[in-house]
């Protein structure tokens, strides 16, 4: 005969998976000082300018293999790092320029990178996809879909056994959230309470499909739940409800109460890489996001309405981002290739007893 659990067990287990429910973001994000919001416009544009430059440059041939490109989806990554403390680490996939930029990677670093330089960030040998930075707490940046997920699990780890406070930000996409070893990140995170916000950056569309056509549950924020982890679907449109949303999971995380979910609606505007035309989906669908949405476009009429800047201020600033932009493909373009004598260097890595 089945036993029957006790009204209190009962109560008790509701109660727990109440708690654990996707949470639904509080009304209305909170409101960014001047000196915040034109960082964050400061720090998107700079993506911005950067992507649409990697794309010309994709066009003329100076950039090989694949090229992902983050322009739509700034808000996520520059309002995450507004979240974070000096010394927290970040682990992405491979449309990564943005991450790299917004934790102050080099433009130069990292477009002489995309052109397969000796100066790029891995002396020209990964490429878009595959570049790092220890000093900038940067960890990649990875070409196989989920693999960032149990990496990112283990950095986590490693504070936790160092006791250090620190969090690790582990970015991944709606495609990606279908993988298995998400999943086994995700059991072992929890067990043992590690210091990681999981970030899901749902662009809606993954590598051509649908999320709705690819994804039995589709709130994404959800898929912590019969692991115990708290989640919530974030506007990755808005940089100001980002940042809100990711200091209360990053708090979480550091003081002690395990991994946390983030899901970010967000929307990237061009194909899934530079090979991919994207006729999956209608122009008017992306240009109705340009106009409604546009996270630049947020934070810049938020400036001028609030008399903070004015248009000359704003054409001032694009300016000098476009001047930071050019400087980094010139000097990508100028940077020699690797010589021959680097296929043998950074393979193996030698390490005393």
């Amino acid at each position: 005969m089945a036993s029957k659990s006790s009204p209190r067990t009962a109560a008790a287990a509701s109660k727990s998976v109440q708690k654990k429910q996707p949470k639904k973001a509080a009304s209305g994000p909170a409101a960014l000082s001047k000196d915040e919001e034109l960082q964050a416009y400061r720090d998107m544009l700079l993506i911005r300018r950067f992507e649409e430059k990697a794309g010309q440059m994709y066009g003329m041939g100076l950039i090989g293999g694949f090229c992902h490109l983050y322009i739509g989806q700034e808000a996520v990554v520059v309002g995450m790092q507004g979240a974070i403390e000096e010394g927290d680490q970040v682990i992405t996939g491979y449309r990564d320029h943005g991450h790299m930029l917004a934790t102050g990677m080099d433009p130069k670093g990292v477009m002489a990178e995309l052109t397969g330089r000796s100066g790029g960030y891995s002396k020209g040998k990964g490429g878009s996809m595959h570049m790092f930075s220890v000093e900038k707490k940067f960890y990649g940046g990875h070409g196989i879909v989920g693999a960032q997920v149990p990496l990112g699990t283990g950095l986590a780890f490693a504070n936790k056994y160092r006791e250090n406070g620190k969090v690790c930000l582990t970015y991944f996409g709606d495609g990606a959230a279908n993988q298995g070893q998400v999943y086994e990140s995700f059991n072992m995170a929890e067990l043992w309470q590690l210091p990681v916000v999981y970030v899901i950056e749902n662009n809606q569309y993954a590598m051509g499909t649908s999320v709705a056509r690819a994804s039995a549950q589709t709130n994404l924020a959800k898929r912590g739940v019969s692991f115990n982890i708290p989640g919530e679907q974030v506007d990755g449109m808005d940089v100001r409800a980002v940042r809100e949303a990711g200091k209360r999971a990053v708090d979480a995380c550091r003081a002690g109460k395990g991994p946390y979910i983030l899901e970010m609606m967000t929307y990237r505007y061009r194909g899934h890489s530079m090979s991919d035309p994207a006729k999956y989906r209608a122009k008017e669908e992306v240009n109705k996001m340009r106009a409604e949405h546009d996270p630049i476009e947020q934070v810049r009429l938020r400036l001028i309405e609030a008399k903070s800047l004015s248009e000359d201020d704003l054409k001032k600033i694009d300016k000098e981002i476009k001047a930071i932009v050019s400087e980094a493909a010139e000097f990508a373009q100028s940077s020699k290739e690797p010589d021959a004598s680097e296929l043998w260097t950074d393979v193996l890595a030698d390490v005393e007893a």
